[in-house]
């Protein structure tokens, strides 16, 4: 998947948490619009905490994802699911844990 980030000029609204839209392209060439809830670092690499946002009134959308930060091929930034079990329960516990702090 792509990242791409909307600077503060962007044309459409935000909603008032002032969380960021972040659009990512999947590998179809089709765009998924999600708020950057959090960014974390876990044992020397960097995870991205986005909730999905829904595309249809009434889709329901209740869950958060998180993906690493990684490169493609040509060296350039993309997120990338998590695919070892252990690697995204360390994530989720640290996000957790933060959430708590708050």
């Amino acid at each position: 998947m792509t990242e791409h980030k909307h600077g503060p000029n962007c044309d459409h609204d935000h909603d008032t948490e002032e969380f960021d839209t972040i659009i990512l392209t999947d590998d179809e060439g089709n765009d998924h619009e999600f708020l950057h809830l959090d960014t974390l670092e876990v044992e020397g690499s960097t995870y991205f905490v986005l909730m999905p946002i829904a595309a249809e009134e009434d889709e329901e959308v209740d869950e958060a994802i998180i993906l690493k930060l990684g490169k493609d091929a040509e060296g350039n930034e993309m997120l990338l699911d998590i695919e070892d079990d252990e690697e995204w329960e360390k994530v989720a516990d640290a996000w957790e844990s933060m959430e708590e702090e708050e």
